[in-house]
């Protein structure tokens, strides 16, 4: 059984600062008046702890876990703000009295990083979603936020993969089906006699990588025959995978059926990966990208062009953003398919009443994200004022100019997002994860502008 909270010892309030450094006096103060609002709103401890209580299941004699929901979440927060990995996160904690104080550890020794991390995971996207609506709703009855006048954008989050081709996609289908026979054939060598030749599999691959722009006609037929030889290579360990995935069913051992279930989930999108760079590569056609893999370790990935001069692509997740005057972020969606952006704002007049009570004044955003023309005019009568240009001329106009500065202010806050918040790129494996990062990247995004000092 797993506590909601525990009283502790909390800060030494009575501690002189005074001879501290001037930047620690103001990391401190930030976390005390981060702690002041978790206080002031419980129900975000309690939407947390039903889903830490997943993590407590099944102890014996009723024995109570050692860490509550209130230490995980308040580690995750420290997480968050102070942009370290789990390691480094630990490692921060147990090495800063004040930042325990803040876990409310008491005289518990700081959790394990593998536990912490079991943590982030048990909480569901869904839950972050509603831990955000609650805070925003928290801070509009106290008068914090004002939600009448709001401004809509969408950036992207990448996912952590290396830029995908054709040749990096087969050799990384290569190493992960080599290694898992590898593993396979330590357990259990009668299904996997085979040797694997991964020097010459990774010289078709360099070959490809060195002299594949080359116009030269004699390097020009070096490159077909490397990729003639790679998609061969990694077709015949692919065949030979799969026959040791049937043959693992049957195995009496539990570790070589583990292995067996790893290639079989890795199989259907390393077929397409062969298929894609065999009809690219060989037979000269134009693969469009909703047919293509662009990683085999998260698959999920999608390429979205964004018409940006430096990035023309990028690989990730399109996320929108809903923000009020104040900067707090009060709706925000995270896609796993994307959607255009005029059929957004809809959504997000809706989500936005839903969580209000009534749909924004003022809402503005670039022209993507205009509607259609019937859809404009049923906007138009929720919204009093929909200072989403037709055409961008509009913007010439003295409203339309003013509306535009108010609106280009959520380009720096995602700027912040992105440099301080982790959503830049995304760290974690798998959209569940991806979608519980952003979620808890933009909770800690409010938390903190919720906790400023008055007048900043």
């Amino acid at each position: 059984m797993r506590q909601m909270s525990q009283s502790a010892l909390l800060f030494d309030w009575s501690r002189d600062d005074s001879a501290e450094l001037k930047i620690v006096r103001a990391h401190r103060s930030k976390y005390k008046r981060m702690s002041a609002v978790l206080d002031e709103n419980p129900a975000i401890l309690k939407l947390a702890a039903r889903d830490l209580s997943v993590l407590s299941r099944g102890a014996r004699g009723g024995r109570k876990a050692v860490y509550t929901a209130e230490n995980l979440l308040r580690a995750l927060i420290v997480h968050t703000v102070e942009g370290e990995d789990l390691r480094g996160t630990v490692l921060r904690i147990a090495q800063g009295p004040f930042l325990q104080d803040f876990l409310r550890l008491g005289n518990r020794r700081v959790m394990d990083y593998s536990f912490l991390d079991k943590a982030f995971k048990a909480i569901r996207p869904e839950t972050w979603k509603s831990i955000n609506e609650a805070l925003g709703a928290a801070a509009f009855q106290g008068g914090k936020i004002s939600p009448a006048v709001v401004r809509l954008d969408s950036t992207v989050v990448e996912t952590t993969i290396h830029y995908p081709t054709d040749s990096s996609l087969l050799w990384d289908s290569w190493r992960t089906l080599s290694r898992l026979l590898r593993q396979g054939r330590k357990l259990a060598p009668e299904p996997c006699p085979h040797r694997f030749h991964d020097r010459k599999v990774k010289r078709f691959y360099l070959r490809i990588v060195r002299y594949g722009r080359s116009q030269a006609k004699a390097r020009r037929r070096l490159v077909k025959t490397c990729w003639k030889g790679l998609i061969a290579r990694v077709r015949w360990i692919a065949a030979i995978a799969e026959e040791f995935a049937l043959s693992s069913r049957m195995h009496p051992s539990f570790a070589v059926q583990g292995v067996g279930l790893q290639i079989e989930g890795s199989l259907p999108l390393i077929e397409t990966v062969i298929s894609t760079a065999e009809r690219a590569n060989l037979l000269g056609e134009k693969v469009p990208a909703s047919e293509r893999v662009f990683s085999i370790f998260e698959p999920h990935t999608e390429l979205i062009r964004r018409g940006k001069a430096r990035r023309p692509v990028e690989f990730g997740h399109v996320v929108v953003l809903e923000q009020t005057r104040e900067k707090f972020i009060s709706n925000y969606r995270v896609m796993e398919h994307r959607v255009p952006d005029p059929f957004l704002t809809v959504p997000s007049v809706e989500a936005h009443e839903k969580l209000f009570g009534s749909p924004p004044e003022v809402l503005t955003a670039d022209h993507g994200f205009n509607p259609q023309a019937p859809v404009r005019a049923a906007l138009e009568e929720k919204v009093k004022s929909l200072a989403i240009p037709r055409k961008l001329s509009d913007w010439a106009e003295v409203i339309g100019s003013a509306w535009q500065r108010f609106r280009a202010g959520i380009e720096g806050s995602i700027s912040v997002l992105k440099r301080a918040f982790r959503l830049l790129r995304c760290p974690y494996r798998g959209f569940r994860s991806f979608a519980s990062s952003i979620g808890m990247s933009i909770f800690c995004h409010n938390l903190a502008l919720l906790a400023r000092p008055p007048g900043k």
